[in-house]
């Protein structure tokens, strides 16, 4: 922090003189370019619409990384590269089967989990429910009727998911920060304890509820799971709860599942995409930006994070459009693996700046900006506790309160790429914007389209990260 000091003081004092939007006509040219002449929607449009879900180790994220990588050297920009790092098998689903056939006709809605294997063909019969055995030993001792047997593993899903997270911006008082938690529904055992049941009796796939509620699904997966696990999908709660309550009266309940998914193991690598601007006599410090590039499958990860991608890459091509010259480099990359626990950011973070042959490099970091959790406009950032910072942020952001900017935080925030990077020491903040049906019918969801996004707060997004990135590079 010691090589820090110099430039804080000199941008410290330069926020206390006069409104940064009077010293510095570069912001006018950011919000002509970016209000004016977007280019952003197209960008949007091809990340999550035409290239679709991108879960890391697809064939579908790898497209998403070469067309950026592509598109951001059409922009101008330099040293555009892919970066590799070991991620493991990746995972395609080729076809979902599931349907109520007794006692009356019904198409159900679900998602297998990512990473869940095959069903054996088709799965045709009465569904064995699980959801009121006593304990672990009371689903043993249903023996062999598990095998190849279709399974309702809980209770009915009764808790939901009814509340966004409060919106940091608009209160001094303390909020929770991060995402509702998980209101799993009764099991007779704990979740690892009973899939393993499963996977020794040989069941044919697994079937629970959501804590979603109105259609909408959390649909996750994890890429440590066996190949020869049960597979498992996840049922809207209504369509759940309905199979239980059909059942519990004696009616007989036929179902027929099928899942033809596939592993993946031509290509095992995970992928960041590279980007930047030079600087000039500060050429050799960094200004690093970033954003997740993958997603979960359920949906096309319009908000999570097709969104903050594309206003990065806009924000890029705004700079190099109004022709700055930055006196430190801004550099900016696309993550991939960030759903699998920040895995693209570690590897680079990793790779360029951990341990003490990197401190050298790590120094020349003034800091990192990370667009993730949230949709519409960026109201600020979340300062993760560093009041110096605070106060050189709050001068960048007061010139951007007509496009919506509200305030920083103090506060930290979790669970994203940022992370990375404080861990090291370098001072990394990520952006805050707005919850509105964020934790309840976005975020990791079934629902992520491209319909909960607004083109106007694209563009707000590219502007304020094209401004704060340059005035970290110049100052």
């Amino acid at each position: 922090m010691t090589t820090l000091k110099p430039f804080l003081a000199l941008t410290a004092a330069l926020v206390l003189a006069t409104p940064l939007a009077a010293q510095d006509p570069d912001l006018a040219k950011i919000k002509d370019e970016a209000l004016n002449r977007s280019q952003v929607s197209a960008t949007f449009n091809q990340i999550a619409n035409v290239i679709g879900p991108r879960l890391t180790g697809s064939p579908a994220y790898k497209r998403a990384a070469d067309w950026s990588a592509t598109e951001l050297k059409k922009n101008g920009m330099s040293a555009v590269h892919l970066e590799s790092w070991p991620f493991g098998r990746g995972w395609a689903l080729d076809k979902l089967t599931l349907e109520m056939i007794e006692p009356w006709y019904f198409p159900l809605t679900g998602f297998p989990e990512a990473w869940t294997p095959s069903t054996k063909g088709e799965l045709v019969g009465t569904p064995i429910y699980l959801g009121d055995d006593a304990d672990s030993n009371a689903v043993r001792a249903r023996g062999t009727t598990l095998r190849g047997a279709i399974v309702l593993a809980t209770a009915p899903q009764t808790q939901f998911i009814t509340a966004d997270r409060p919106e940091p911006s608009l209160t001094d008082s303390a909020v929770r920060i991060g995402a509702p938690a998980f209101l799993n529904a009764r099991t007779a055992a704990p979740s690892g304890v009973l899939t393993r049941i499963l996977r020794e009796a040989g069941a044919g796939v697994l079937l629970r509820p959501t804590q979603g509620q109105h259609g909408t699904s959390f649909v996750l997966g994890n890429r440590a799971t066996p190949l020869d696990a049960t597979p498992s999908i996840v049922l809207l709660a209504e369509h759940y709860n309905l199979l239980v309550n059909i059942a519990k009266t004696g009616t007989p309940v036929k179902l027929r599942v099928r899942v033809d998914s596939r592993s993946l193991t031509a290509d095992t690598n995970g992928y960041n995409v590279i980007a930047e601007i030079p600087g000039s006599d500060l050429k050799d410090e960094v200004v690093l930006l970033g954003a997740h590039l993958d997603s979960w499958h359920s949906a096309t990860g319009a908000t999570d994070n097709a969104d903050a991608a594309a206003s990065l890459i806009e924000a890029m091509r705004v700079l190099k459009a109004i022709g700055v010259q930055p006196r430190r480099t801004i550099r900016m990359a696309l993550w991939g693996g960030e759903e699998e626990g920040l895995l693209g950011s570690r590897a680079y973070a990793a790779a360029h700046y951990a341990g003490p042959e990197h401190a050298a490099d790590r120094a020349k970091v003034a800091l990192y900006l990370n667009s993730d959790p949230g949709t519409g406009p960026i109201y600020g950032w979340y300062m993760e506790e560093n009041a110096p910072m605070k106060t050189i942020f709050d001068g960048w952001l007061d010139p951007l309160k007509d496009l919506g900017a509200r305030r920083n935080v103090i506060a930290k925030i979790g669970n994203t790429d940022h992370l990375s990077f404080t861990a090291l020491g370098i001072p990394a903040f990520n952006s805050l914007q707005d919850y509105r049906d964020y934790d309840t019918r976005d975020h990791h969801t079934n629902m992520d389209f491209t319909d909960r996004v607004k083109l106007d707060d694209l563009k707000q997004n590219a502007v304020v990260l094209a401004w704060f990135a340059l005035r970290a590079a110049s100052r």
